[in-house]
Formats: C-alpha cells, sequence, structure tokens
C-alpha cells in the first residue's frame, strides 16, 4: 500500500472513530433535548413538536421551589469555594516551605479522588454530631468541600506561570504586599477565577448524591427532585427540565474555558521572557 493511500486510511479510521465516540457521548443527549419539545404523553413516543412541557415546568411551583434553591445553593457554595480555593492556592504556590505542604496539598485534592458516597456519608456523620439541622447550609457547606479543591488547581496552575518580580516590583515602588496583590497579581489571575467560580456552580447545581445526604426537609434541590419524579416513571417534563440544566450547563462551561484562555494568555504574557 503507498504512503498517500495508507494516510488516507488511516484519516478515515480517525474520522471514524471520533464519530463513534461523539455519538456515544452525545447521541443520547441530542435525543432528550429532542423529546423535550415532543407534544405526546408518552415519553417515547413522538407526538409532534410542542413547547408545552417547559410551559408546564414554568407553571410546576415544587420544581420552581427546587431550581431557586439549586441555584442559590450553587451561587453561595461556588463563591464561597472561589475564596477558599484561591487562599489555598496562593499557599500552596507562595508558601513553598512552610511544614506540612504535602498534607496540605493531599488532604485539599482528596476530594478530587474521593468516591461522592464517602463524601456525603462522612459529610452526614459531622452534621449530626455537631447537632446541625440539615438543610440550605448543611448542603452549601457539602459542595464548598467538594468543589474548592477544583478551584484550588485552577487557580494554582495561574499563579505558577506569573513572573513574581511584578509584585516585588510594585512594593519597591510602595506598595504593601496586600496591595500589590491587589493591584498585580488578583487581576492576572481574576479570570482564573472566575472559571473556577462558574466550575464550581456547575458541579454544585448538577450534584445529586452528596445533596442527598446532607439535604433536609424544605432544602430539595432540582436533581434529587428529578430523581423522585422519576423513581415514579419517567414524565415528558423531566426532559424538558434536564434540557433546560444542560443548556445551563454548557453556557457556564463554555464562559469557563473562555475565561480560562484569557487567564493562560495574560498569565504568559506575565511570565518572564
Amino acid at each position: 500500500m503507498s504512503a498517500p493511500r495508507r494516510f488516507d486510511a488511516m484519516s478515515r479510521f480517525n474520522v471514524a472513530a471520533l464519530a463513534l465516540g461523539l455519538a456515544f457521548l452525545y447521541l443520547p443527549i441530542v435525543i432528550l433535548v429532542i423529546y423535550s419539545f415532543n407534544a405526546s404523553q408518552l415519553v417515547t413516543v413522538w407526538g409532534g413538536w410542542s413547547l408545552r412541557w417547559y410551559v408546564a415546568f414554568f407553571n410546576d411551583e415544587a420544581m420552581l421551589a427546587a431550581a431557586a434553591t439549586s441555584l442559590r445553593v450553587a451561587a453561595v457554595s461556588a463563591t464561597l469555594a472561589a475564596v477558599l480555593g484561591t487562599l489555598a492556592a496562593l499557599a500552596l504556590t507562595r508558601g513553598e516551605r512552610f511544614k506540612g505542604r504535602t498534607l496540605f496539598s493531599g488532604m485539599l485534592y482528596a476530594p478530587l479522588v474521593m468516591p461522592e458516597v464517602i463524601t456525603g456519608l462522612s459529610l452526614l456523620l459531622l452534621f449530626v454530631a455537631l447537632g446541625m439541622e440539615r438543610g440550605f447550609w448543611t448542603v452549601t457547606i457539602a459542595h464548598t468541600t467538594l468543589t474548592m479543591c477544583f478551584v484550588a488547581v485552577i487557580v494554582q496552575s495561574r499563579l505558577g506561570g506569573i513572573d513574581r518580580s511584578l509584585e516585588e516590583a510594585a512594593m519597591d515602588l510602595g506598595c504593601g504586599p496586600v496591595r500589590a496583590f491587589v493591584a498585580v497579581t488578583l487581576p492576572l489571575i481574576g479570570p482564573a477565577i472566575a472559571a473556577g467560580w462558574m466550575l464550581a456552580f456547575t458541579l454544585s447545581l448538577d450534584d445529586l448524591v452528596i445533596a442527598s445526604f446532607t439535604t433536609g426537609p424544605g432544602s430539595a434541590t432540582l436533581p434529587i427532585r428529578i430523581y423522585s419524579e422519576v423513581r415514579l416513571g419517567v414524565k415528558p417534563m423531566v426532559n424538558a427540565i434536564c434540557a433546560l440544566m444542560i443548556g445551563a450547563v454548557a453556557l457556564t462551561i463554555i464562559t469557563a474555558s473562555l475565561a480560562t484562555k484569557l487567564s493562560g494568555r495574560r498569565g504568559g504574557n506575565a511570565a518572564p521572557m
């Protein structure tokens, strides 16, 4: 077989493999989105195009309350995770010599590889031991614990690419350490913090396992509510709700990706030549 034919065969194989992989990942999502516009009351029977299930969702007070709870939990936990994750990233990047750094980094990154069942159960036992009533704040604390490590990873990678001589130059010109950080470093890592916030928001928004361990009466999140509905039988309205969540998560991920790229460019411009 000649070289051009061999490369052509490899190209076809790569395209076919890529197409199969994308179909395996996204075909179920595409089908779900299409059937969210189904006019039929049966999930698997197509009855024409309609927005009736989106209208039904916005008229369902229980679902709207669960969605509002999920948004509040995601916003608060993402903000806390952004602050704590940024501080942790600063400690790991700017405190190379402090004792216990290895232990600290290992404990910080443990939720990345820890099964969510173990994390949720351990947090449940902690809240019970402390006598905390399960509700909005227990879910928020649990999601903050889960997502702050993701923020720390993103911010730490950006801090590693910034030239520290920029802060030193600012301090030589009369700025204190805090003012130099706020005026020089914070604008450079701002997009990374924003990307971490949006990633934390997304992870909190679609979490089911940890929230099911730490939630209480009157504080059910939207994924828990959807799971409760699905256990009794899949309703067409669930497809519409899931399609809205997919759109929200996709928009958040795209925005976070753009923010990360912007942070990388700024970090590259600030890196030493």
